[in-house]
């Protein structure tokens, strides 16, 4: 007899190794779960302040609704969009070197003109000795430094025609404001500048054209990128739709684990779960009757009488109802306390009166199944 008594203790020694290795196991499971949870959730909060923010451009009265519709098209043009827009950017930016070189013809005109020679470079302040000359003149212009603006290849140069009108302009300008309206360089300097409006006027419509087209094309590209982006955030919502879908079916095959690892709930626990629920809030016992419809698709929590038969719920559910009262009363009970003295003994009817009433029907309810169950297993 003595020697048996070892080998019982090793018999239940293993079996408590075996239940703390599938605990371990379970919990490295659950661990798992929550930290993909927790990526997905950073996830969704940058999907969420994309569209947050994208709501707020609204491009055009565009609704990025749409993109959901054609993700799978709109992720596989995504690239092709950004070089139509590169090439796009390449040929508004070769006819705007189109417009420059007619530009170039109308200064060239000015430059062959006879009284072109005193605007041709910058003023000799110092030979002249026009000592107050930057004190009237902010900024200098001649054409030899337009020209040499218009040639330079290292990004320095103009980027449309209107810099270069104005500059032309300018050197108008600074001569007719130094100079009094009688002084022959004044003279020049006005008639200069209305020929080269003249010349202005003519090509002006073709630069108004590319200005209309240009901003047209800005405006489709900024559109294209802007569904390439939306694009790949539909794509994104969409897989993380599909990994909380794994994630939901992952916690099941543990649920299920779990529950198979539970031994059954005895009718002493089932009796004290009965008269548990009867002590929750209206709120937490409408929370608890949830739980029971979500294994029970006939079961109507929201219904006017319901009728909650303990003892027919499945050992998932009276699991689950019970954690989930124990945790529901343990934040009353911290409630009330905390509440202390301010608590009126009398109490006060309230808008919540109705919810009341249907909780103690659902408690009755409870407490008549749980009768009915007894006399049944008495008899």
């Amino acid at each position: 007899m003595d020697a048996s008594i070892p080998n019982i203790r090793n018999v239940e020694i293993g079996k408590n190794k075996v239940a703390a290795d599938e605990v371990e196991g379970l919990k490295s499971c659950v661990d798992d779960i929550f930290t993909k949870v927790d990526e997905l959730e950073q996830r969704v909060n940058e999907v969420e302040l994309f569209y947050l923010t994208a709501s707020k451009r609204q491009l055009n009265g565009y609704k990025g609704s749409s993109v959901l519709k054609d993700t799978e098209r709109l992720v596989a043009n995504a690239k092709k969009q950004q070089q139509d827009a590169s090439r796009r950017e390449a040929a508004a930016a070769k006819r705007m070197q189109e417009l420059m070189c007619l530009f170039g013809t109308i200064l060239h005109q000015l430059m062959q003109h006879k009284w072109a020679g005193p605007f041709m470079h910058p003023v000799d302040v110092e030979g002249l000795g026009l000592h107050d000359y930057y004190e009237v003149i902010d900024k200098p212009m001649d054409f030899s430094t337009i020209k040499n603006h218009m040639e330079a290849k290292d990004g320095t140069g103009y980027k449309n025609v209107r810099e270069i009108c104005a500059d032309v302009r300018l050197v108008f300008k600074n001569a007719m404001k130094y100079n009094e309206e009688k002084n022959d360089f004044h003279v020049m300097a006005k008639t200069l500048l209305g020929k080269f409006e003249e010349k202005w006027l003519q090509l002006l419509p073709k630069v108004a054209d590319e200005e209309k087209r240009r901003e047209e094309e800005e405006t489709e590209a900024q559109l294209d990128m802007q569904l390439a982006h939306e694009a790949v955030h539909a794509k994104m919502a969409r897989d993380i739709s599909n990994e909380l879908y794994d994630i939901d079916t992952h916690l099941e095959e543990v649920r299920e684990m779990v529950i198979q690892k539970c031994r059954k709930m005895s009718t002493e626990e089932k009796r004290k779960l009965g008269a548990a629920l009867s002590r929750l809030s209206p709120e937490d016992l409408s929370k608890a009757l949830e739980i029971v419809a979500q294994n029970n698709p006939n079961f109507q929590a929201t219904a006017e009488e319901v009728d909650l038969d303990i003892d027919a719920q499945t050992e998932s559910t009276l699991w689950r109802l019970k954690f989930f009262v124990k945790d529901a009363l343990e934040v009353q009970g911290k409630s009330s306390a905390s509440k202390g003295d301010n608590t009126p003994t009398t109490p006060t009817p309230t808008p919540t009166t109705t919810t009341n009433k249907r909780k103690i029907e659902i408690c009755d309810a409870i407490a008549k199944t749980s009768k009915k169950n007894k006399k049944l297993r008495r008899d």
